[in-house]
């Protein structure tokens, strides 16, 4: 053997535990999440530009381990603790409170980054916006506000309405207590009698519209969450089965046959927990990161949904409506 051809071979041998420790020191995120990945697709994108405008690129110079419930809640707890077992970096938490309450439960040392919908110092999850405190961080926005303003929208979609269901659910405590608080004098104010449906899984959603139906109730409000998102297009089946005008949170179900949605822009709400994750990766500490109020809202109407149900929908919601599906 030649003496270039050896001294080649000996640096390529050299370099193989080098590559072998630089892949190993890659960090690990733990996506922490209450539902399925085949419904979250879109927010997943969002939460990996997040991670790459903070520098960051999966499969490159991070790793990502996903732990998904699939929707049973109470499988999160055991979940969490195996991301604090696998000792990653940082957990990403960005399906509501319980993830990151299972998360706070599961390690007061790594850090966590969420998105709630419910105010996180009164979760429990933060000392304060500002500061932090703590192992937790992450965005939130307001379900209070957002509530209201969403049944605002559907009394105008149905200025005839007087009573109006609203299915919430009750394995989601927290979301559940938020949605039923805040929409009390949100509908007292409006003139609507509200009458609360609870359900958990696709035949309680066949009951409670069983109910809407029964006691000829006007609209149908939907509360924000996961069970419900995966459930969209039994949902909205329903509601345009029997005619029921119906307001919900996130625009898939619009996008799948539903009248109208309007609260967060769920994509850029998951960029937004992807960036802090990425500065947390760089070496933020939690406690130096505010929580971040997400800001960014959208209406979205199906204007052909509108017309089969008999229901004209004002110019001025055309006008200021995000997008309108013809």
């Amino acid at each position: 053997m030649k003496r270039r051809e050896f001294i080649t071979l000996i640096g390529g041998a050299a370099a193989w535990p080098l590559a072998a420790r630089a892949q190993q020191a890659m960090p690990v995120i733990g996506l922490l999440h209450p539902a399925s990945p085949d419904k979250f697709v879109d927010r997943l994108r969002g939460f990996r530009q997040g991670l790459k405008d903070a520098g960051y690129v999966e499969g490159e110079n991070v790793t990502i381990e996903y732990r998904w419930a699939d929707n049973q809640l109470d499988r999160l707890p055991a979940l969490a603790a195996e991301l604090v077992r696998r000792q990653v970096a940082v957990i990403a938490a960005p399906g509501g409170p319980v993830p990151a309450l299972a998360a706070k439960s599961a390690t007061a040392a790594i850090p966590v980054v969420f998105l709630v919908a419910e105010d996180p110092v009164r979760l429990g999850l933060v000392a304060s916006l500002a500061r932090p405190g703590g192992n937790l961080t992450g965005i939130n926005f307001f379900n209070a506000e957002l509530s209201a303003k969403r049944l605002e929208l559907l009394r105008s979609l149905v200025p005839g309405a007087a009573r109006v269901a609203v299915l919430v659910n009750p394995a989601n405590a927290a979301t559940t207590e938020t949605t039923v608080r805040d929409l009390q004098p949100a509908a007292g104010a409006m003139g609507l009698q509200i009458q609360i449906l609870k359900a958990s899984s696709s035949r309680e959603i066949d009951t409670a519209f069983e109910t809407i139906v029964r006691s000829r109730l006007d609209a149908l409000f939907l509360a924000l969450d996961t069970v419900f998102a995966d459930r969209r297009v039994q949902l909205v089946h329903l509601a345009s089965r029997h005619a029921i005008p119906a307001a919900y949170a996130l625009r898939d179900f619009v996008e799948a046959g539903g009248l109208m949605s309007y609260g967060t822009n769920f994509i850029d709400a998951y960029r937004q927990v992807g960036v802090y994750t990425g500065r947390i990766l760089k070496g933020a500490k939690p406690t130096d990161l505010p929580i971040v109020q997400s800001s960014k809202f959208e209406l979205v109407i199906n204007h052909q949904t509108a017309r089969i149900l008999g229901l004209t929908v004002p110019a001025s919601l055309l006008a200021t409506a995000d997008e309108v599906i013809e």
